[in-house]
């Protein structure tokens, strides 16, 4: 398997419509309260974006290739020092609930290095997952991000 092939995967049914578990991921108004501390702009399409988490005294550019309202959301990000690509994927299912599927691809480096990267990346957008579910279904900020490393980013996690 090359490291083309190689992705990490988070998935998560949220009870919430399409549109609003969507928004969540686009506005960082919403998104800053399940992430990162502060995003400079709303995801379109074209548009690069920073992306802040000040409790770790980090930050990530993200430029949207792709917004298909409701269904898709495409970004190459520099979160790992080098730039992967982060597909989000809403189902709309008829009871009213969303399924989203995060893929993080394009890992680069030894296979041991990769694998890190593959588990660091699951384990953050699971959180990104549970936050988001939390949020849009109970109104509770779960501060999951800014929690798993309290004493700050270990200098291992550092890019």
């Amino acid at each position: 398997m090359s490291s083309q092939e190689l992705a990490a995967r988070a998935e998560m049914l949220i009870r919430s419509p399409v549109a609003k578990v969507f928004e969540a991921f686009v506005d960082p108004a919403i998104t800053s309260k399940i992430w990162f501390s502060h995003g400079s702009g709303k995801l379109e399409a074209g548009k690069t974006v920073q992306w802040d988490w000040q409790w770790y005294d980090f930050s990530s550019t993200a430029k949207v290739k792709v917004i298909e309202p409701n269904e898709r959301i495409v970004v190459e990000w520099s979160g790992y020092g080098y730039p992967t690509d982060v597909e989000w994927v809403f189902t709309a299912r008829p009871d009213g609930t969303t399924f989203v599927r995060i893929t993080n691809s394009g890992f680069r480096g030894s296979p041991a290095e990769i694998a890190k990267l593959l588990v660091d990346s699951t384990e953050g957008f699971s959180f990104l997952l549970a936050g988001a579910k939390a949020l849009l279904e109970h109104g509770v900020q779960l501060n999951l991000v800014p929690d798993r490393f309290p004493d700050g980013l270990p200098t291992s996690k550092r890019s």
